[in-house]
């Protein structure tokens, strides 16, 4: 097991390292008959590509130019693998030669050289951030199949560095720095980027996924629920150290009667729940939160210790992004959406009829 699939029914497995020559993906399950391009891809693609922070993001130019392989003819699914590739173009592995018996303080080199005896130390390999470039293609795809539903999928920055933003536009935080659901927070933002990267150090934050348009139903009694299903999407991305849905740790200083969604007339007053409840959808937007840590690499003297266990001190050099946000926020607009398309095919095969707006089953060639 390589830990290198996710999903059931809608299953996308992934390859490629941060310098090999390409990464890619295997998407199996998809519907057949969904509109589907290399365009729909490279949208969201461009949306976290190399370079597309501005000052908080790495000086790697990459294009990130999507090939789909296989699975589409004629601008649609056609219910087998879709197969896709993404190379890599610029790659500097000599940035990495001083380091390659190095463990870097907040990396995976120590994890990895543990677990496999042997690693690609080469911009971390398989464990860099650049891996996520199949995840992003593989959920263009889920968004391609979830928008024939009536169902989408939107995330944005919430907190950064420490400052919040006020969620007054989460519509069009996509055309915004940082994706900033806020016009007037991104001023403080930018200048505290600054800040940060004159002090050679980075950045985390916080990132809002919402869903909307789902309907009730979705998600498993038990272990596969609906938000245990989110929690484990968004926690396998690299950057990601906590996760909570609805009101999530606020809820633990909340009473009952102010924790409630009341009930009328069939809908909820209000969404403290996130969309969830007994991790089943309810009908209501499923919202999801997830806490970014700093970038590892920062241009300051760590202590750390060699693989022969000589200590020394390092300071990292090469290319890298002050802060995750807002790469990383397109990476979990895509998890959540493979989550969403793997619980609509297992509902519409659990329950043998197809839910509201869903396709005809015969169409999922169950």
């Amino acid at each position: 097991m390589s830990g290198s699939t996710f999903g059931r029914m809608f299953r996308l497995t992934t390859f490629g390292e941060s310098h090999g020559p390409a990464l890619g993906g295997v998407l199996d399950g998809c519907p057949s008959g969904i509109e589907l391009c290399e365009e729909d891809i490279q949208r969201e693609l461009d949306l976290r590509k190399p370079g597309q922070g501005g000052i908080a993001s790495t000086a790697r130019k990459e294009a990130d130019a999507v090939r789909i392989l296989s699975g589409v003819f004629e601008g649609r699914t056609t219910g087998t693998p879709i197969g896709f590739l993404v190379e890599n173009t610029d790659q500097r592995s000599r940035d990495y030669s001083d380091i390659m018996d190095v463990w870097r303080p907040g990396h995976a080199d120590y994890t990895f050289d543990r677990k496999f005896g042997f690693r690609d130390y080469r911009g971390g390999g398989r464990s860099s951030g650049r891996e996520t470039v199949s995840r992003v293609a593989g959920g263009a795809i889920a968004q391609q199949f979830l928008a024939s539903q009536g169902i989408s999928v939107r995330a944005y920055t919430v907190e950064l560095g420490g400052i919040p933003a006020d969620v007054v536009d989460p519509a069009g935080a996509q055309g915004r720095p940082f994706f900033s659901p806020d016009p007037d927070v991104v001023d403080g933002w930018e200048s505290l980027v600054r800040d940060v990267k004159s002090d050679g150090d980075t950045l985390g934050g916080i990132v809002q996924v919402e869903a909307l348009g789902v309907p009730a139903g979705l998600g498993e009694p038990v272990f596969d629920k609906l938000d245990a299903m989110l929690a484990h999407a968004l926690m396998s991305v690299g950057a990601v150290k906590g996760v909570e849905i609805g009101s999530g740790f606020q809820a633990a200083r909340l009473r009952g009667s102010d924790n409630n969604d009341p009930m009328r007339e069939n809908t909820f007053a209000s969404n403290n729940a996130g969309g969830i409840l007994g991790g089943i959808s309810n009908g209501m937007p499923v919202v999801a939160r997830a806490a970014i840590k700093p970038i590892p690499s920062i241009a300051r003297e760590q202590t750390t210790t060699t693989r022969s266990g000589e200590e020394r001190t390092l300071r990292i050099g090469g290319r890298h992004d002050i802060s995750a946000i807002p790469r990383v926020v397109p990476v979990l607009k895509a998890m959540a959406s493979l989550v969403l398309a793997d619980l609509l095919l297992m509902q519409a095969r659990q329950s043998l009829s197809p839910l509201s707006g869903l396709m005809e089953l015969d169409a999922f060639d169950l």
